[in-house]
């Protein structure tokens, strides 16, 4: 499917995986509180499983790339927001920026039975627009972000992660927020669109 301009995805026409405390949506925005104890993960060197990640997800034509923006202005150990490629509870990405160990951490969790866990250093983001991109490249996801600066700056888009991802499988999208450590997280999400793809991988 080519998209000539990016559609918007209405928040309501998501799933959630868990609910979350509370949604509301206001002014094109949603905000999202996070349960306390909210997390997706599986085994690897915690031991292990949590499936209680709060992701608003809708199917995901390949054809298309995704994005979810949001606010990354949080600062509690785990807090954390972004997006979420899911085909079931043991095969699952989520992407975004993570509150660990003193800073903001751009990052993702691949996880295919058990989880991995990359990330990277961006306290410059704090408070910023961040946005989270994937795109379906043969039998991989692509997945880049950037941050939106007060004035509306967009930064380059930077590659975070290219990872493997099943080109046969029923997938699903969408933007996702958990609060392993702590009660009271509240995330606002800017925007939940479908976009052009990338076209190559550089």
């Amino acid at each position: 499917m080519h998209i000539d301009a990016p559609i918007e995805v209405p928040w309501k026409s998501g799933a959630w995986t868990a609910l979350p405390a509370a949604a509301e949506e206001a002014g094109g925005r949603l905000r999202v509180t996070a349960v306390e104890g909210s997390d997706a993960w599986r085994h690897t060197a915690y031991g292990f499983v949590h499936d209680d990640e709060h992701a608003l997800l809708e199917e995901w034509d390949r054809g298309q790339a995704v994005e979810v923006s949001f606010i990354a202005d949080y600062g509690s150990q785990f807090d954390q927001a972004g997006l979420m490629v899911r085909i079931d509870a043991e095969r699952w990405i989520k992407t975004g920026v993570e509150f660990a160990d003193g800073a903001l951490q751009l990052g993702a969790v691949v996880t295919d039975g058990r989880s991995d866990w990359s990330t990277a250093p961006v306290p410059e983001w704090a408070g910023k627009e961040v946005t989270m991109r994937a795109t379906r490249f043969n039998d991989a996801v692509v997945i880049r972000a950037r941050a939106t600066d007060a004035d509306g700056v967009e930064e380059p888009w930077r590659l975070v992660r290219l990872a493997p991802l099943d080109p046969d499988a029923t997938v699903h999208a969408g933007p996702y927020c958990c609060a392993p450590s702590r009660a009271g997280l509240t995330v606002e999400f800017t925007s939940w669109r479908l976009t052009e793809p990338d076209a190559d991988l550089h």
